[in-house]
């Protein structure tokens, strides 16, 4: 036992300086471009779902969180939030580009995505478009200028993401501590979660037998994209680890991995279950979340 606690410790410790640098980078390209993003993504109108799932494919913490309070607030489409959500990938770039020999990943990773994301975000706004009328009306009264001066959409900007970090950027001053501290912390979460799952798979291996697992999964392939996307769905960073690690190891499709990746929109899930008033229209975001990730995954498993 302690060996393999050993071999995981010393697989995981591997990444974490290339992973925390990582992190610091992402922090500063927040504090850099994430207020221009924001504003962009606010004001996008119809091409929304461009804009958002541009946006979303870069590794940014709690952007998934800022989408949701703009949709929140009527400030992006049905189909923008869905592009976002689909295009980001939460954990899973971070974790791929901590591991050089893991990079021939991430570029077909993005286009995947960026295409379910372009696609799906626009079908579902031409499918909602009288749903969207008022929310377009909304966006072109924003961007004019001439919003109504009783909506405060600002204070939906200030939702927290992971580790008590503020989702927008424009929150953010220049401060050595303050950009260090969060990718820090942060780093040593993800160092957790992937240590915990590097156990848990290398404890599984050694007691059940590769073999025995694999045929399992093979055996069972056409489930696989109905329950990664399931996993996708918990409003955790864990799931995305948890799905890019399994995807590491072998254990899961490339089909299957995307259809988690996609579902994975991070605690943007939970912030859309707090804060939008219609529940029945919060049922309708994660059914189609749930429903494009799994249809993606199993057209690209077989297709």
């Amino acid at each position: 036992m302690m060996a393999i606690i050993s071999e995981a410790f010393n697989d995981t410790a591997k990444i974490v300086p290339l992973l925390l640098a990582i992190y610091v980078g992402i922090e500063l390209f927040e504090y850099k471009f994430g207020s221009a993003i924001i504003g962009k993504v606010k004001k996008a109108g119809a091409y929304g779902p461009l804009i958002g799932a541009l946006a979303g494919i870069f590794p940014q913490c709690g952007f998934s969180v800022i989408a949701t309070a703009l949709y929140t607030q009527r400030l992006a489409t049905i189909g923008t939030l869905l592009a976002i959500y689909l295009s980001t990938s939460d954990e899973a770039l971070p974790i791929l580009l901590s591991r050089p020999d893991k990079v021939a990943i991430v570029l077909p990773l993005i286009a995947t995505k960026l295409l379910i994301a372009l696609i799906a975000g626009y079908a579902i706004d031409l499918a909602f478009r009288k749903y969207n009328k008022k929310t377009l009306a909304h966006i072109y009264d924003y961007a004019q200028g001439a919003d109504d001066l009783t909506h405060h959409h600002e204070a939906a900007l200030e939702t927290q993401a992971c580790c008590g970090h503020s989702a927008n950027a424009a929150s953010k001053k220049f401060n050595t501590t303050e950009i260090l501290l969060h990718p820090v912390l942060h780093t040593l979460k993800i160092f957790v979660f992937i240590f915990a799952i590097t156990l848990a798979i290398n404890f599984s291996v050694q007691r059940i037998g590769e073999d025995t697992i694999g045929g399992f999964l093979s055996a069972n392939a056409f489930l696989g994209p109905f329950l990664a996307a399931l996993i996708g769905l918990i409003p955790n960073c864990a799931a995305s680890v948890a799905i890019t690690e399994f995807y590491l190891k072998g254990l899961i499709t490339y089909g299957t991995a995307v259809a988690g990746l996609s579902a994975s929109a991070g605690l943007g899930i939970l912030v859309l279950i707090k804060e939008e008033k219609d529940k029945r229209n919060v049922m309708v975001v994660i059914g189609l979340l749930f429903g494009v990730s799994v249809i993606a995954g199993l057209l690209i498993q077989y297709l």
